[in-house]
C-alpha cells in the first residue's frame, strides 16, 4: 500500500491539497488502489509557533517512511523572508537529493492559450530541470552591504555528475515515452564554463541515444522560439535557473500555473510532488483557487508510483471537467475550488482512462 504524506502548507495550498486528497480517494476507490494518505501540518503556522519549520527527525521520517510526498504551497506574509519555505522545500530537494524537477506541460483546451493558432497536440512539452545545483545552492555573499560600493556574488555550481545525471534522465525519459527529440537549453556563448560543461556532456551522452534527435539552443533563443513554434519542442533539459524560467513560460502557453504540475525525483527515493502556483495568500480561504494543478500533480504522483491507469483516469476526468466548463474563474468558469474537485470526482466514474 503506497504511503503518501500530504503537506498542505500555506494559503491556497490547504484548499487545493484538500481537493487532491478527495480525487485520490475517489480514484483509489474506482481503481481499487489502497492508498495510505497521511496529513502533515508543516508550514508557516508551525514555523511561527516553534521557530523551526521542519526538524531533522521529521525529515528522516518523511524520507524513510513514505513512498511519495504531496506539497500544496509554501509562502506566508507573516514570514517575509520565506525562511520556512526554504527549510521545507529546498531542504527536501537537497537532503533527499531530488535532482530531477519534472515539469510536463500539455495544452488541454486551445482557448486557454494566449497563442492564436494552436491545437492541443502543438503544446506537449516535458521539461527536465536540474534541481540541486546551479545558482540555487546558496553559495556567495555580500561585501560592503548597504553602501554605494556594495558587491553581491552568487555562485553558479555545476558538477560533471550533476549535469550528466539530469541529461541522461531526459534521454531515458524520451526513449521510454517514445519522444522524438531532446533539446538542451544553455547560454554557452556567455557562460563558457557552465554552458560548455552542459554542451560537452549533452553531446557525449546523446551519442548513446542515436534513436533520439538532439539539439542545443541558447536559452534566450529557445524562449523566443517556444512561443513562436511550440510544436518543435518535445523534451527540454536545462540547468536549475534556466529550467525554472522556461517551465513557467511553457505553463503560460497552456493556461497558466493553475494547470502546472511538477515532480521532484530521484530514482529509489520518495518523490516530492507539488503544483507550482504558490500560496496566493490574497485569495486564500475564498474558495477561488484553481485545484486542477494539484489534482494533475496527484496524477503525476500516481504515474511515478506505477499506477499509470489511475493517473490516466484522473487526467481524463480533468479534461472532461474542462470540456464541460466546470472550472474556476481563471479558466473562464464560475465554480469554486470545492465544486471543481467534486466535478473531477464525478467525472472519474464516467471516463475511460
Amino acid at each position: 500500500m503506497p504511503r503518501i504524506a500530504l503537506i498542505p502548507g500555506d494559503g491556497i495550498g490547504v484548499e487545493v491539497v484538500r481537493q487532491a486528497r478527495k480525487v485520490l480517494s475517489c480514484v483509489g476507490e474506482v481503481e481499487r488502489i489502497p492508498l495510505d494518505l497521511v496529513q502533515w501540518d508543516l508550514g508557516a503556522e508551525q514555523y511561527l509557533a516553534r521557530g523551526v519549520a521542519v526538524t531533522d527527525a521529521e525529515m528522516r521520517e518523511l524520507e524513510t517512511g513514505y513512498d511519495a510526498l504531496l506539497l500544496g504551497a509554501l509562502g506566508d506574509p507573516r514570514v517575509p523572508d520565506n525562511a520556512h519555505a526554504r527549510e521545507i522545500l529546498l531542504g527536501m530537494r537537497f537532503r533527499f537529493d531530488l535532482y530531477v524537477n519534472l515539469r510536463p506541460v500539455r495544452l488541454m483546451d486551445p482557448s486557454f492559450s494566449p497563442l492564436r493558432t494552436v491545437a492541443p497536440e502543438d503544446v506537449d512539452i516535458v521539461i527536465f530541470r536540474e534541481n540541486t545545483e546551479g545558482v540555487y545552492v546558496g553559495l556567495g555573499g555580500l561585501f560592503k552591504r548597504g553602501t554605494p560600493d556594495e558587491v553581491a556574488i552568487e555562485e553558479d555550481v555545476n558538477t560533471r555528475k550533476g549535469v550528466e545525471r539530469i541529461v541522461r534522465a531526459a534521454f531515458e525519459y524520451a526513449r521510454a515515452a517514445g519522444r522524438r527529440r531532446v533539446t538542451l537549453a544553455d547560454k554557452a556563448n556567455a557562460m563558457q564554463f557552465a554552458g560548455g560543461l552542459y554542451r560537452r556532456v549533452f553531446a557525449e551522452v546523446g551519442e548513446e541515444y542515436a534513436d533520439i534527435e538532439r539539439e542545443a539552443i541558447y536559452v534566450d533563443a529557445l524562449a523566443l522560439d517556444m512561443v513562436l513554434h511550440p510544436a518543435r519542442y518535445d523534451v527540454i533539459v536545462a540547468s536549475n535557473l534556466f529550467g525554472d524560467i522556461l517551465s513557467d513560460l511553457a505553463a503560460a502557453l497552456v493556461g497558466g500555473l493553475g494547470l502546472a504540475p511538477s515532480a521532484n525525483l530521484h530514482p529509489g527515493k520518495p518523490g516530492l510532488f507539488e503544483p507550482v502556483h504558490g500560496s496566493a495568500p490574497d485569495i486564500a480561504g475564498l474558495d477561488r483557487a484553481n485545484p486542477l494543478a494539484a489534482i494533475l500533480t496527484a496524477a503525476l504522483m500516481l504515474e511515478q508510483l506505477g499506477y499509470a491507469q489511475a493517473a490516466a483516469r484522473i487526467e481524463a476526468a480533468v479534461r472532461a471537467t474542462i470540456r464541460q466548463g466546470k472550472t474556476t474563474p481563471d479558466l473562464g468558469g464560475t465554480l469554486g475550488t470545492e465544486a471543481v474537485g467534486d466535478w473531477v470526482c464525478t467525472a472519474l466514474r464516467d471516463v475511460a482512462p
